[in-house]
């Protein structure tokens, strides 16, 4: 099979570069042949994971993909990880997107050798394609620290990236590990349930004033790019949702020190204090889901590989510009990365 364009990845970035490259097809004379590979059995990306209280920072009208706004919210808060997940479905629907699953990719062969295409190998066959644009994420990657004592600890242990709400943990010593958003969100999910909670993080929490959310945050990092702000870290590391907001000001959720290892029972800290846990959650963030380029160079602010001008990338944050990673970001670089594929393919 041969396409001009091949985006891996069936998530809010990979909507939105299909989106772009529909829009840029209506002037073609010419169109760009292309499909979307998602590696899900569904649509939805990975907002289909999200636990139940997982809210957006922002307003339906302000967490919108390109071409259509979100649907209104009609609950308390912020719009639903579900809500989003519906919204994302409805939208490949709508534009009736090419996107192709279960397929999972495996690898792009040709990539530094322009005498050729590339090939991408994927679960249901290869393709040749002009361009690929990679738009994984990073859910499918969580991090894991490496902290002494991890393979001793008897009780669970999991990631952000495997919580699915509260109930496990009613009536357990929980601990959640890691100062930002998720972690502040878990622990304020768990504190009314846990028989014990206890937050740590490697350094005192910096909560954004209660008032700004994803709005305020899209604003600050499209400053930074002009050079007039520190951008959204000059800000805080957490967003003040309700619910974290309730945790701290109405139960009296506050951050411990990181502790120093975990035993067979709990964790210790530096000075000795030790304490006994069931459960740890690590809240420790993500990395780029790129195992299928094996090294590729990524981009620096921008969308093309340096290895290779057919290699592009959409949504991981800062490498494609800000707030790349955010369904109302997400539109600026799938834009950048539709218009770059044309150029390339048209020589």
């Amino acid at each position: 099979m041969d396409l001009d364009v091949v985006i891996v990845g069936g998530g809010q970035s990979g909507l939105a570069t299909a989106w772009h490259l529909v829009r840029l097809n209506r002037r073609r004379e010419v169109p760009l042949t292309f499909e979307v590979l998602d590696d899900r059995s569904r649509a939805g990306g990975a907002w289909q994971d999200g636990w139940p209280s997982l809210e957006l920072f922002s307003p339906a009208a302000y967490s919108s993909l390109p071409g259509w706004p979100m649907p209104p919210w009609r609950g308390p808060g912020n719009p639903s990880a579900a809500h989003v997940r519906d919204y994302l479905t409805a939208y490949e629907q709508r534009y009736d997107l090419p996107v192709r699953r279960p397929v999972a990719v495996t690898g792009v062969s040709g990539i530094g050798d322009p005498s050729g295409p590339l090939v991408v190998h994927a679960s249901d066959g290869d393709r040749q394609a002009g361009v690929v644009v990679n738009a994984t994420g990073s859910w499918r990657r969580p991090f894991w620290p490496t902290v002494p004592g991890m393979r001793d600890f008897a009780g669970t242990q999991r990631h952000t990236a495997d919580y699915t709400g509260p109930t496990a943990y009613d009536g357990l010593r929980v601990l959640v590990v890691g100062g930002g958003n998720s972690g502040a969100q878990i622990a304020a999910d768990l504190l009314p349930v846990a028989r014990e909670l206890t937050w740590a993080t490697q350094r005192t929490p910096r909560y954004l004033p209660d008032d700004v959310d994803g709005r305020a945050l899209f604003e600050a990092a499209t400053a930074a790019v002009a050079g007039q702000g520190g951008g959204v870290g000059s800000l805080g590391d957490i967003v003040a949702v309700p619910s974290v907001r309730h945790a701290r000001d109405e139960l009296g959720l506050h951050a411990a020190p990181m502790p120093d290892r975990l035993t067979a029972s709990g964790v210790r800290w530096a000075d000795g204090t030790e304490r006994a846990f069931d459960a740890v959650i690590w809240c420790t963030g993500f990395r780029p889901a790129l195992g299928h380029l094996r090294g590729v160079a990524r981009p620096n602010g921008g969308v093309v590989s340096p290895d290779d001008e057919r290699v592009l990338f959409v949504g991981y944050g800062d490498w494609c510009g800000p707030a790349s990673a955010t369904l109302i970001g997400v539109g600026r670089s799938a834009k950048d990365a539709a218009a770059r594929a044309a150029a390339v393919l048209d020589g």
